[in-house]
């Protein structure tokens, strides 16, 4: 019954171009074989990425965040109360007046008091600036180490220069140990970022990423297995060149170099909107929607690979989005940090004294009462 569910389901009527059979995906050399079988190394890899951020972030990252003016902050803790903690576990981490005065009854403390509380606790959930550095600075390390190898790798490839050539002897290209070894490390790269987006700094695209990551590495594995790898391989480098600059940007942001920051986030920019709303969709995805019906007619796998490319790039353009929103407050000179996370709540003398956040953490005193 499984064998002819199996069967069924990766049938080469369904799957592969007209006149074609899976033994037409191995050369006759013995160096085009491809199988999904060939990527399971990337799972472990994967762990292996993880222990070894681990011990970047602390023997590499941290020592590069001191050197370029990061420090630790002291954050002063919000006292135990159970009154407070059980309103902002089940109610509002950011209360509304109303809500502070009857707070402030009911555990008998000013209202100034029941303000600084919530502050406190609120920034007792926000990571560290240090640690949002730590993840940038893995990325960005991961990043520019994979641009370089890509290019290595692509290079003298003709495909490289000329799309047209991704579809050239298909499927019976030969698939280079490079090309493997390229698509091992990216994905198994990917994987470790799914598998501890639950522990990095939650930001506000986080679903967002949790997609975009879901469906890179069905694109990797997927692409793989029909040897749809050269048109993988230039996926993969069109993404690295732009997420370097950002990573880069976003590490001068937690060091508060805001000229660098600025400079590196336009040319951010520049790259992102060339690289993915330019490149990939009028040159890689023309390759996957047009290229291929040169050859043959239309066939199941075209429609399915295509959808899931235009799924990788209808995220690019909320990015995008994003990243207009966010140049457009760099020009206003109101674009301070990590757009996508919340930034931390002072805690100042000044603060102690006259404190009134309203829902978006920002300060308010009229008249030195407190706004109703």
């Amino acid at each position: 019954m499984l064998r002819a569910l199996s069967d069924c389901f990766w049938s080469e009527r369904i799957w592969l171009p007209c006149n074609y059979t899976w033994d037409d995906f191995q050369n006759s050399e013995g160096t085009g074989a491809a199988s999904t079988s060939q990527l399971l190394v990337t799972l472990p890899l994967a762990l292996l990425f993880m222990l070894l951020r681990h011990g970047f972030e602390r023997a590499i990252a941290t020592p590069v965040a001191r050197a370029m003016g990061i420090k630790c902050k002291v954050r002063l803790k919000a006292s135990f109360n159970p009154v407070l903690e059980n309103f902002y576990s089940s109610g509002s981490k950011h209360p509304s007046q109303t809500d502070i005065y009857g707070l402030a009854k009911k555990c008998n403390r000013t209202t100034v008091q029941v303000e600084r509380w919530f502050r406190r606790r609120r920034n007792q959930d926000r990571p560290a600036v240090i640690k949002k550095f730590q993840e940038s600075c893995w990325r960005f390390t991961f990043y520019l180490c994979a641009l370089i190898g890509g290019i290595a790798v692509l290079y003298d490839k003709p495909w490289f220069h000329d799309v047209w050539e991704v579809w050239v002897g298909y499927p019976k290209q030969e698939v280079l140990a490079s090309q493997y070894w390229y698509y091992v490390m990216e994905l198994g790269f990917y994987w470790s970022l799914l598998f501890s987006v639950a522990s990095d700094v939650r930001r506000k695209d986080f679903m967002v990423q949790v997609v975009h990551h879901l469906a890179t590495i069905f694109l990797l594995n997927f692409s793989w297995g029909v040897k749809y790898i050269r048109v993988g391989t230039l996926t993969l480098l069109v993404h690295d060149v732009s997420d370097v600059l950002l990573e880069a940007a976003k590490m001068c942001s937690y060091a508060a170099w805001s000229k660098t920051c600025n400079i590196l986030f336009a040319v951010f920019a520049v790259v992102f909107v060339i690289s993915r709303l330019i490149v990939f969709p009028f040159w890689i995805i023309y390759a996957t929607v047009v290229y291929p019906l040169y050859y043959c007619p239309r066939f199941f796998l075209y429609y399915f690979f295509n959808m899931v490319m235009f799924i990788l790039q209808f995220l690019h353009i909320y990015w995008a989005y994003l990243i207009f929103r966010m140049v457009r407050k760099m020009i206003s000179g109101k674009m301070s940090g990590d757009d996508r996370s919340d930034n931390e709540e002072e805690d100042s003398e000044e603060n102690e004294e006259h404190p009134l956040s309203n829902g978006d953490g920002k300060k308010r005193i009229i008249n030195g009462q407190h706004d109703r």
